[in-house]
């Protein structure tokens, strides 16, 4: 498989270290091509921390069709890696259909809020402008696996299995994303500026069997959470979130949810930004000759999240709790991946929140390559079989682990433990 990731950033440059060290066990990626707009950090990742080879790098605009289609035809590219701010996935993935290349993202197409009742009424939903499109993928022969990141990704895996093998009926599947990082000068944004505003400031969308899809107020339903790995409870609360828009798709369910640990004061930070216009992402304004958005002009300023948690501690776990019935017992389990911040950087040189979101491509990408996951059109996470992903994640050094929440916080964490409980 020839791969074209399209953006150098945290995500982008973890994946290409996670296929490097992948070692010879990657030889189903035969190129890997890493594009951005800043040729010189795309040479960096490329070149220096992959050390050339099969790792090429190339400049790009992610806005220009013509640009990115170029390309895939120069490279022969199979798969396209959007690694880039959602901002640009039309783009990208329009292209990637006419030039026949595969497509992946990590986060879907914008959604718009309802013009009347925001908090209320879901309108334009994360990922519809891909999942309209699903027929012409479809006729085209080819795929586009949306939302293949951790959250979404991983999560959607682990809600699949839990259909599968751990429940005869699901009432609710639950996301559930909390951490315990510390340090000095970290700040709050641990990962994209943009994407962090984007997604805590949008209406959350919560999904219910007899409602569909409806949104609710920013930060609703507070609730305590209690996580794995040492990180313990931590205040949870709605965000607009792939999963409520992907799981219902697939899963048979009652009700789907995502709910992820903001602090209070960065809540309320966040909310005097939108009061002060300072989250508009549409909106231009002129400084000195030139114009910007004030989002953009945030993104800017504010100090970069990659090299702001390099000196973080802690570890953050990604997860999906998930209520049902099975052999006429409630069932209340709790499957999750725990990535510790400086081991991450350590192997990957980046932050852990970027390497969980990285990990998921890259074993999805090996999959596809294998012909273990296959399909035509749009899909998400949840649309593939779970078990050849749960026992790559633990070659890939990201073991997954489950807990029985009903059993004392049970935790089984090891490579055998998706498989063990899957027998029960």
């Amino acid at each position: 498989m020839k791969i074209l990731i399209i953006g150098a950033g945290g995500v982008g440059t973890s994946m290409a270290t996670i296929i490097k060290r992948r070692g010879d066990k990657a030889d189903w990626a035969e190129k890997v091509v890493m594009a951005d707009y800043n040729e010189a950090r795309a040479k960096e990742v490329a070149e220096n921390i992959c050390g050339g080879g099969k790792f090429v790098a190339e400049k790009v605009n992610a806005r220009d069709a013509a640009d990115i289609e170029a390309l895939i035809k120069k490279h022969d590219i199979d798969m396209t890696m959007n690694a880039v701010e959602p901002e640009f996935n039309e783009c990208i993935f329009d292209t990637c259909l006419k030039a026949g290349s595969m497509y992946m993202d990590a986060a879907m197409t914008l959604s718009t809020p309802d013009p009347e009742k925001p908090f209320e009424k879901a309108n334009i939903k994360l990922g519809d402008y891909q999942f309209d499109r699903h027929e012409d993928w479809k006729k085209a022969g080819n795929l586009a696996l949306v939302g293949m990141g951790v959250e979404p990704g991983m999560a959607d895996v682990f809600a699949r299995f839990a259909q599968d093998h751990l429940f005869d009926e699901i009432d609710e599947v639950n996301v559930r994303d909390g951490d315990n990082y510390a340090g000095e000068d970290v700040g709050y944004f641990g990962f994209s500026v943009w994407t962090t505003i984007e997604e805590c400031l949008n209406p959350p969308v919560v999904w219910e069997k007899d409602k569909g899809w409806f949104c609710t107020e920013n930060f609703s339903e507070p609730e305590i959470f209690n996580f794995p790995g040492g990180i313990g409870d931590v205040e949870v609360i709605n965000v607009e979130h792939e999963e409520v828009l992907l799981v219902p798709r697939v899963i048979d369910c009652k009700r789907v949810t995502f709910k992820y640990g903001v602090p209070a004061d960065f809540r309320k930070l966040l909310l005097d930004l939108r009061e002060l216009g300072l989250s508009d992402k549409d909106k231009k304004i002129k400084v000195g000759d030139s114009e910007i958005t004030p989002r953009d002009f945030l993104v800017k300023v504010i100090p970069s999240p990659v090299d702001a948690t390099m000196k973080m501690t802690g570890k953050g776990c990604a997860g999906t709790w998930v209520t049902g019935k099975k052999d006429g017992m409630y069932r209340s389990v709790y499957l999750y991946q725990v990535a510790d911040n400086q081991e991450c950087i350590k192997k990957y040189t980046t932050n852990s929140v970027v390497a969980q979101t990285a990990v998921g491509p890259v074993i999805s990408m090996e999959l596809i390559a294998k012909g273990i996951w296959k399909a035509e059109g749009v899909y998400g996470p949840e649309s593939f079989e779970s078990e050849p992903f749960i026992d790559l994640l633990a070659e890939y050094e990201f073991p997954a682990g489950i807990r029985e929440m009903d059993s004392e916080y049970a935790d089984y964490l090891n490579e055998k433990a998706f498989a063990d409980m899957a027998k029960k």
